[in-house]
Parts: structure tokens; sequence; C-alpha cells
């Protein structure tokens, strides 16, 4: 059998040639396997290329620089029965390479994933924040939505066969492509098997950036399961926002607040709903994810000269509402304003109305790629 490295780079001169000579290739060779190592070179500005290669690795160049750009152009390189998957920067135990490949060997696992959480951290490998917080939370959202059953989503040392590479259908093109192969590992029922590693401090400068990195993340499983992120929300501000609305309107008493919050709720509930829709259109027409039952019912339905009338006639009420409240605010001397509750329901017709026509608009766009 044969094992290929593959190891993403990015101006890693220094720790890149000490990375590649971790790998076990002796320990390997006794166990029976053929190795490759590849780098890829993603558009690095030091000496990382000849570092790599110098140190016995094959290196392969991806001018689009990302983590997501720089694994695709690796795996793509990689001919090995068995891929196992890490950084350049000394963090990952490449030297226990041989125990962490065990699962496809000898439990039939297709996909094996580090865990740091259940390894050995090493003081100074990992920020607090990451540790405490980021990595667990979204490790948690990753498994409630998802139902991987994993302690460390965002671990880079990974390992599969080449027949698993093969079924994944991966898009990312940066930090995301993480969670791509989780999900997707997930979707497919492959077997994920964890195995517990050392995670050492990086050598270099480190390339994360922890808020858009996790929004990246967060974002991305925004796109499979819109709905816990924007429907649900959604559905409960629009009722309560109707709820009080409607009661202003139909015992017409003078409730301001109950309207104006009533109103906000309104929107916002409306335009989650959209987006939503959003997310699940443009999930589907580019192969990130299937649309749910829901949305494609709603989006089977979709009409965008239905929606251009509904969103018309929406702001042409709220307009004809305004141009009154304007008549008879002119007809007391543009002085004192006694019809405000008046106004804001035009207002209200108004956005919905807007939102409605635009929104059709961008739909109907987003399902251009996805004539069924």
């Amino acid at each position: 059998m044969k094992v290929s490295v593959v190891i993403p780079a990015l101006n890693e001169e220094g720790i890149v040639g000490k990375t590649v000579k971790s790998v076990p290739l002796e320990k390997l060779k006794d166990a029976g396997f053929e190795t490759e190592i590849i780098v890829v070179d993603n558009a690095s500005e030091d000496n990382t290329a000849d570092e790599a290669r110098t140190a016995g690795a094959r290196v392969v160049y991806e001018a689009n620089r990302g983590y997501g750009n720089a694994y695709l152009k690796g795996f793509s390189e990689a001919s090995g029965d068995i891929i196992v998957m890490g950084d350049a920067d000394g963090t990952y135990p490449f030297d226990e390479m041989v125990e962490f490949i065990q699962p496809i060997l000898t439990e039939n696992a297709d996909f094996v994933m580090g865990s740091r959480l259940k390894g050995d951290i090493k003081e100074g490998a990992m920020p607090a924040l990451h540790k405490y917080i980021g990595n667990p939370f979204l490790t948690w959202v990753l498994n409630v939505l998802f139902s991987t059953g994993i302690s460390d989503a965002h671990c880079g040392m990974r390992a599969m066969t080449k027949e698993t590479w093969n079924k994944l259908n991966l898009h990312t093109i940066g930090m995301e492509f993480a969670s791509e192969m989780v999900i997707e590992a997930s979707r497919l029922d492959i077997k994920i098997v964890e195995v517990p590693i050392t995670y050492y401090p990086r050598e270099g400068e480190s390339k994360l950036s922890s808020f858009s990195d996790g929004w990246r993340h967060l974002r991305f499983m925004m796109l499979y399961r819109p709905g816990p992120f924007l429907l649900i929300p959604g559905l409960v501000a629009l009722i309560l926002g109707i709820s009080l609305t409607a009661i202003v309107w139909i015992t017409g008493q003078s409730r301001m607040h109950s309207l104006i919050l009533g109103g906000l709720m309104l929107i916002v509930g409306y335009q989650l709903l959209l987006s939503w829709l959003y997310f699940e259109a443009f999930g589907a027409s580019y192969g990130f994810s299937t649309s749910s039952n829901m949305a494609k019912k709603i989006m089977n339905y979709h009409s965008l000269e239905n929606e251009l009338i509904l969103g018309v006639i929406l702001l042409a009420i709220g307009i004809l509402l305004g141009i009154t409240v304007i008549i008879n605010w002119s007809t007391v001397g543009f002085g004192a304003l006694f019809e405000i509750q008046t106004a804001v329901f035009a207002m209200i017709l108004s956005i919905l109305g807007i939102q409605t026509i635009f929104s059709s608009m961008f739909l109907s766009l987003l399902l251009l790629n996805k004539p069924k």
C-alpha cells in the first residue's frame, strides 16, 4: 500500500523542512507502506518550496491562495491508497502517523480525525479563546446540525482512503474546507474515527484569523442547514410581529410602542425568511447542499411575475396610505400630526413591498443555475 502525505505551505521557511523530515519514512516502510510527501506551495514569497524539496518532498504549486485551494491541489496530485493531511508549521505529530492510520487498517474506518482536545495540547499551542470557546462552540454546532459525534471539528490532522476522497464533492477554497470535509463525510455516512493526538506550538507567524475564520465555518454550516439559523427565528419574529400589528389595527387603539415593536419584528422576521430562501437556493444551485422539502415547494412555485405583483401591491398600498397621511396633514397646515399609526403602517407595507420585489429578482437569479 501507498501513503500520500499532503502538506499545504504558505511562507513556512524555517519549519517546512523539519515538518517533512518528521514523516517516519522508515517506520512506514517497516509497516509495509510506500510513502510520498507532497508539499503544496500556496504562492509563498520565501524559500518554502526549495526547503521542502531539499527535505525530500515533491513540491506542487497552487497560485490561488487559500487553505481549501491548497488541499484540493494536493489531493488531486496524491496517488496513495491512504491520504494523510496536516499543516507545515510543526503543530501536528507526523511522527505518530503509523498509529494514526490504524483505524483505516484495523477498524474499517474511511476517515480519521485527530482530536487535540482528547489528546495532549502543549503549553502555548492553542490560544485560550480557541481552546475553551471557539473550537468547542463550532464543534457543538456541527454535532447538533449534522450528528457527527466528534470532539474536535477543526483539527487539521486527518487521514482518509483514496476511495473516500473520490466520494467527497468539495468546493470551498478557504478555512471552511475543514468543515466541508466533515459535513460531506457525515452526509455520505462515511465511517469517521477519532484518534487523540499531541498538538505542539507552531513555529513562525500564524495564518489564522480567529473571528473571520470562525465566521467562515459558521457561514458554511448555514449553507447546509439554514433552518435553525434563519427559518425558525424568522417564523417566530414574523408571527409575533403580525400579532402585535394586527391587534393595533383591529382594536384601533393608540398603542404606538406595540405598533413600532410589531412592525420591527415583522420586517426582521420577513427578511430572515427571505434570507433562509437565499441560502437554500444558493446551496442547492451550486452543489453545497440539497434543499429542504419546504424550500423545494416554495421554489417550485416560485414565479418572478407573481412575486413582483405582490411586492408592487404591498408597496402601492403603503404609498397610498402615506399619501393619505400627507393630505390629511396638509389640511391642518402641516402642524401636529395625529395619524402616526397610519404613517407607521404605510412604512411597514412599503418596506415589505420593496423587500418582496428585490428578493424575487435575486431569487430568480440564484435559480438560473438550477433549471429543475
